[in-house]
Formats: C-alpha cells, sequence, structure tokens
C-alpha cells in the first residue's frame, strides 16, 4: 500500500493513457486518428506539472534541433519548442497570479532594474501593436515575445535561485549545439570554395551563417568559463573540453564576420573591466566614439568606399571584406536596411510602424541607388538588420530606449556582481554570463535575432542568469556586516 501512495501519480496516468488507448482504438474505424495523441498531450501535461523546472531544461536542450513549422497560413511556429513554451508561460502565470504558491516568486525580482525595463519594454510593444500599420502582424510579435520572455527570464530569474539549474541549462543547450555543429562540418567538407554553400550548410537547424554564427559566439564566453573553472570529476574535464574545440571550430567555419567581430570585443572589454576601468567610462568612450564616426562620416565614408574585397572562403579575405561598402552585397544590403529603417523611422518617430511590421512596409522606402544584387521587395529576407535600428522603426523612440535600457542595466549588473559578490565562483560566473551577452550586444549592430527562439532562450535566459546572480548572492558589504553583528554580540556575551 505505501508503494501505491508514493507512485499514485504514475498509478494514474498509466491508467488515464489506458482508457484513452482504448477509447482510441474503437474510433479507429471511424478513421479519427488524431485521438491518439491525447494519451500523449496528457503525459505531457502531467510532466510539466510534476517537472517544472525540469521543462526549462528540455525546451533549452530540443532549441537547437528546432525546426519551423507553418501550422497555419501565415502562421509559423518552431517546432516542437514554441509550443512548450506557450504550455510553460501559461501554467507559469496560473502558478503565480492564480494558484499563488508560497514562495512561488520572489518580489525582489521584479523589483530590479533589468526587469523594470523588460517589463516598460512589453507595455510598450503593447501600445505600438495598437497604433501598429498591421496591427494583426503586431499582437502576432508581441505574443511571441511573451512566450520567450516569461519562461527564460521571469520563470528562469526564479529557478536559478539554485546555481546548478544555470550550469544545467547551459550544457543543455551545448550538448544539442555541438551536435549541430558536427553535422554542418560535415555538409561543410568539399564546398570550402563555394561560398553560398558555406552559407547555407546549417539549414534546416539554422535560417544562415549569421545566427548560426551569433549563436557559437554567444556560447564562448560561457563554455570557456566553465570548462576551465569546473571542478567537478576528472573524466568529464576531457569531454568539455572537446566541445570547446568543437564549439570554436564553428565559430571560424561560420564565415560570420559579425560574429567574429563580437568575440573579439568581448574579449577586450574583458581585460578592461579586469583592469579596473568602470561602467561609466566604458560608455563615455564608446559614446565618443560613435560622435566622432558621425562627425567625421564623411571621411570614413570616402576611406571605406575604396575597399573593393568581397566576402571570401578565404580568412584574410572575410576579414579585409568587413568595410567593403562598395561591392560587398551583404554590406550594401545592410546599409539599404538602415537607410530605408530611418526613412521610415522619420515618419512615425514616437510610435514606429508597429513590432514586427519592418519587413512587411520596409519596400517602397528603398532607393534604386542603394539596392544590391540580393535586393528584394518581397520582405522575405529578414528585418532591418540591428538589434538597435529595428526597434527604433518599429516602436520609435520609446522602444529602443528600453532595448538599450535592458542592454546596458544588465552589462551594469553583472559588471558589479563580478566586482562586488563575496563568493569568487558567482563573480567568475556572472562575469562570463555577462561577456556572453556582450557578444550579443555587438552582434546586434548588425543583425536581430530575438524574434527566433535560437537566441531568445538562451539570451533571456543568461540575462535571467545575471539578475539572479544579483539578487541571491552575498556581496562583501554584506558578509562585512554580518561579522560586524557576530562580533558585536560576542562581545556582548563576554
Amino acid at each position: 500500500m505505501s508503494w501505491f501512495k508514493k507512485n499514485s501519480a504514475l498509478i494514474t496516468a498509466m491508467i488515464v493513457t489506458a482508457a484513452f488507448l482504448a477509447a482510441n482504438f474503437i474510433l479507429l474505424s471511424k478513421d479519427i486518428y488524431w485521438l491518439i495523441l491525447l494519451p500523449l498531450a496528457g503525459l505531457v501535461l502531467l510532466f510539466f506539472m510534476l517537472k517544472f523546472e525540469t521543462v526549462l531544461l528540455v525546451i533549452a536542450l530540443l532549441t537547437p534541433f528546432a525546426i519551423d513549422f507553418a501550422i497555419m497560413p501565415g502562421m509559423e511556429l518552431s517546432m516542437p519548442v514554441e509550443p512548450m513554451m506557450i504550455l510553460f508561460t501559461v501554467m507559469f502565470i496560473f502558478r503565480v497570479l492564480v494558484a499563488r504558491h508560497e514562495n512561488v516568486y520572489d518580489p525582489r525580482l521584479l523589483r530590479h532594474p533589468v526587469s523594470i525595463a523588460i517589463l516598460s519594454m512589453l507595455v510598450w510593444m503593447v501600445i505600438s501593436s495598437f497604433t501598429s500599420r498591421m496591427p494583426a502582424v503586431s499582437f502576432k510579435y508581441f505574443a511571441a515575445r511573451l512566450w520567450f520572455v516569461i519562461p527564460f527570464y521571469f520563470a528562469a530569474a526564479q529557478i536559478f535561485r539554485n546555481r546548478d539549474r544555470m550550469r544545467q541549462l547551459v550544457w543543455c543547450y551545448i550538448f544539442s549545439l555541438v551536435v549541430v555543429i558536427l553535422i554542418t562540418t560535415a555538409k561543410t567538407f568539399g564546398n570550402f570554395h563555394d561560398l553560398q554553400t558555406l552559407h547555407r550548410v546549417m539549414k534546416p537547424f539554422y535560417n544562415d551563417h549569421t545566427a548560426y554564427g551569433c549563436v557559437t559566439a554567444f556560447f564562448v564566453p560561457i563554455v570557456f568559463h566553465l570548462v576551465f573553472s569546473s571542478q567537478g570529476r576528472k573524466w568529464l574535464k576531457p569531454l568539455m573540453l572537446g566541445c570547446f574545440a568543437v564549439l570554436l571550430v564553428g565559430l571560424f567555419l561560420s564565415y560570420s564576420r559579425a560574429a567574429w567581430i563580437s568575440v573579439l570585443g568581448a574579449v577586450g572589454v574583458y581585460f578592461a573591466i579586469r583592469m579596473g576601468l568602470k561602467v561609466k567610462w566604458m560608455m563615455l568612450f564608446f559614446g565618443l566614439g560613435v560622435t566622432l564616426f558621425f562627425f567625421y562620416q564623411s571621411d570614413v565614408l570616402y576611406k571605406l568606399g575604396k575597399n573593393k574585397q568581397d566576402s571570401s572562403y578565404d580568412l584574410s579575405g572575410q576579414v579585409k571584406s568587413i568595410s567593403n561598402i562598395s561591392t560587398d552585397a551583404s554590406n550594401l544590403e545592410r546599409l539599404n536596411r538602415w537607410a530605408s529603417a530611418m526613412r521610415m523611422f522619420k515618419e512615425r518617430p514616437v510610435f514606429g510602424c508597429g513590432p514586427g511590421t519592418y519587413q512587411f512596409l520596409y519596400a517602397s522606402y528603398q532607393r534604386s541607388y542603394q539596392l544590391s544584387v540580393i535586393s528584394t521587395n518581397a520582405g522575405n529576407l529578414g528585418n532591418a538588420h540591428s538589434e538597435y535600428i529595428g526597434p527604433l522603426t518599429e516602436q520609435g523612440i520609446p522602444g529602443a530606449a528600453c532595448v538599450l535600457a535592458i542592454f546596458l542595466l544588465t552589462f551594469a549588473t553583472g559588471v558589479r556582481v563580478y566586482r562586488t559578490a563575496s563568493d569568487p565562483s558567482v563573480a567568475s560566473l556572472a562575469l562570463a554570463f555577462t561577456l556572453s551577452l556582450l557578444t550579443y550586444y555587438i552582434h546586434g549592430i548588425f543583425n536581430n535575432f530575438l524574434d527566433t527562439d535560437k537566441l531568445s532562450v538562451p539570451f533571456w535566459a543568461f540575462t535571467a542568469a545575471v539578475v539572479a546572480l544579483d539578487v541571491f548572492s552575498e556581496k562583501k558589504s554584506e558578509k562585512v556586516d554580518n561579522l560586524d553583528v557576530m562580533t558585536q554580540q560576542s562581545l556582548k556575551k563576554d
């Protein structure tokens, strides 16, 4: 009897499954085959209820393998992860707002500046969806952003109270990503002289080499930290080193110039942080660089226009082509998209054209003298190619300000945790997550992928990890205060 009590949930699931199977076999004669899926759906729902935190790890494990699937005309979902995110979102909201489980959510997470910036972004997305030129598109875009942010930021931040969960999520994604990299690398052999093929060999798992390069660059800092700071079993070390080596191979063979730049930028910022440079000075230097560019943009663009090196499978040629804005099709198309976006922004600077609508509207804003050989009017080749210009065009100045605030506040939080955490392992972990996020902040200048599950899952999870380390970790000042209290108590006893 005690065994039946301990395993009542399992026994119930087996009975319900058997009942559904029996009913389905009876109805097979009437060709109602879809009912056979009901027992599976019941088991999935039970798994979500009993292993809520584990579901997040399963989604991370499946994300690199997910493939876009048209469930109806005009609507695609990344299968199977987006349906899982939707169900997770509904259940999380129920647990927090309806069930009100005791200690289900720490209010300090909601009061954190990063959380406030994210909530502001979501609120403004709703407002700008109402004023959108294509409201249906904007509200679908907003809904997708919700089921990315709620599971992997708001839910994950609470789950990451247990730091082991952070490492588990990273390795779940990395394990699958390594498999994808090995498959992609195998398809690369024999095609080194065909750059167009190299840009597509990562399909169907990633749309093109830019998204593939972005995610491999994203995981370089955190995996480097986990490999060289791990205190686990010795037999795991070679396996972890192998994963890191595969990651570097994937980064190199992605031939994504933006990914290479983002890693180099993260390395430079790492040394700046280690030297003790304050965040405000880093921001000041960055702002000064942007200001000087706009002040001397005519001279800079003239120099860049003299570069004729196109994209190449050769490393040196690919590096040289980064600054080619005269003949390189990728660079020319990016400038075309940015110019079109700015024309759209000038028309509606406050509310924008609406979340997710740029790719459907920008065609009429193109100019013939800016078109490249890969330009299109169909709106089927991506968006504004910038994580900063895109929101500016679609959601106006407030939308872009929210995105920028999220990036800056998260970066500042990560650096602060690194410098104030009393536990050195927490400090180094916070820095690793921050540098991984920084690779995306840099990459976001040239591309934007937060409307996809492939990048949204690790991006929001890492943002949640930085916030969780800030909220739940002991700071040096707190440790000193606690020691002072203990000293005073001991003196009183004496």
